[in-house]
């Protein structure tokens, strides 16, 4: 009988530059076209054979699963190890070692977007017979993120982290996704906080044990801010990146959900995926891109373009969304407008005729009034 594929995916962090967002869910549970991110990757993984997984959890980790479970309805396993201190990325890892059977493994972000092909990356990885092996995405501003030097042979030799425009060696960034052999953990310390980026792969460079970088070209971002929270939406929607939209496509670049009601004079620009049991009452206007979460009601003549609605709440009776994302349960009312780059978090009211202006940020449980305008 062949052995199963082993695979971890990192999903303690806090996701800090994603609030208010990731105010009441962790950052895997984002919602990516209306499936949380982790979902996403874990479709991904359960295509290239990765039936075992665990995933390490700290913040919020109950919706996490309740949410996945045993990992059945994905055709996996999953089970689940709890931080109630973080260990970073190597000491998660090392924490769960009995897990991986002293077998090649693969470690994944669980809140990254990314359609790389692993397979790929596993018969590299075999060719080149490192102890490691990092993918590494080709980035514009290599500014924004850990960049990883290599030679002609694709042995990693040096990293920058976040270097000044300008001042970067590379344009190949650090993905979060790599491959590992279990002699990696004679390199990290037992229940202690150890990184890869900060602690291990300095480390192995220094002892010259070699390891190496797979260049890929498939579509990868890491969700690390509300823009590009946003972008992968968008991105998702129109293709740029290869998942599995939700929904039944009534239309060239428009899903719909189970249970949904449109009315007469509703206008829909594609791309747009509405969940299930919504209802876009008459006259409204939709120019995508667009998401709207399950159970949410778009009101009469209420606009929305390119924006994103979590779940559940409603946009009033000529209302405005330019551009913004909201979050779940949340209400804009009658009239009330929420411009460009603006957010709001989960559970909170947007009272009549309230403008919430460009780049606002409203917390979650918050009720905006007209005594408690924002202003920019």
């Amino acid at each position: 009988m062949a052995l199963k594929n082993k695979a971890m995916l990192l999903a303690a962090g806090l996701g800090t530059r994603l609030r208010p967002l990731t105010d009441l869910i962790s950052k895997p549970m984002a919602p990516i076209v209306n499936k949380p991110v982790m979902e996403h990757i874990i479709e991904l993984l359960s295509e290239h054979g990765f039936s075992e997984i665990v995933c390490n959890l700290h913040w919020y980790p109950e919706a996490i699963k309740d949410y996945f479970g045993d990992g059945s309805k994905w055709n996996v396993n999953i089970t689940y190890s709890y931080e109630p201190e973080l260990l970073g990325t190597a000491g998660g890892v090392k924490k769960v070692e009995a897990f991986f059977e002293d077998r090649t493994f693969l470690i994944m972000s669980g809140d990254a977007l990314t359609d790389i092909n692993l397979t790929e990356l596993m018969d590299f990885h075999k060719k080149k017979e490192g102890i490691c092996t990092i993918a590494l995405t080709e980035v514009d501003d290599p500014s924004q993120y850990g960049v990883v030097i290599t030679d002609n042979d694709n042995k990693i030799t040096g990293f920058q982290e976040k270097p000044l425009m300008g001042e970067s060696k590379s344009r190949m960034a650090n993905s979060g996704i790599y491959v590992f052999e279990p002699e990696i953990f004679n390199h990290i310390p037992i229940a202690s906080f150890y990184d890869f980026g900060r602690d291990l792969y300095p480390k192995l460079l220094a002892e010259q044990i070699p390891y190496y970088g797979y260049k890929h070209d498939r579509y990868w971002n890491d969700v690390g801010s509300l823009e590009q929270y946003q972008q992968g939406n968008f991105d998702a929607l129109e293709g740029k990146v290869k998942l599995k939209i939700p929904g039944k496509q009534i239309n060239e670049g428009i899903w719909l959900g189970k249970n949904c009601k449109i009315e007469e004079e509703v206008i829909m620009i594609p791309p747009i995926v509405i969940g299930n049991n919504c209802t876009i009452k008459k006259g409204a206007k939709l120019y995508g891109p667009i998401i709207i979460g399950d159970n949410t009601i778009i009101d009469e003549r209420a606009i929305m373009y390119r924006g994103i609605k979590w779940g559940s709440g409603y946009i009033g009776k000529d209302a405005s969304l330019i551009g913004a994302i909201i979050g779940y349960d949340t209400k804009i009312k009658s009239r009330a407008s929420v411009l460009e780059k603006a957010v709001i978090g989960s559970k909170s009211i947007i009272e009549d005729g309230i403008i919430i202006h460009p780049s606002v940020k409203i917390m979650s449980n918050v009720t905006i009034e007209n005594d408690r305008m924002p202003s920019d």
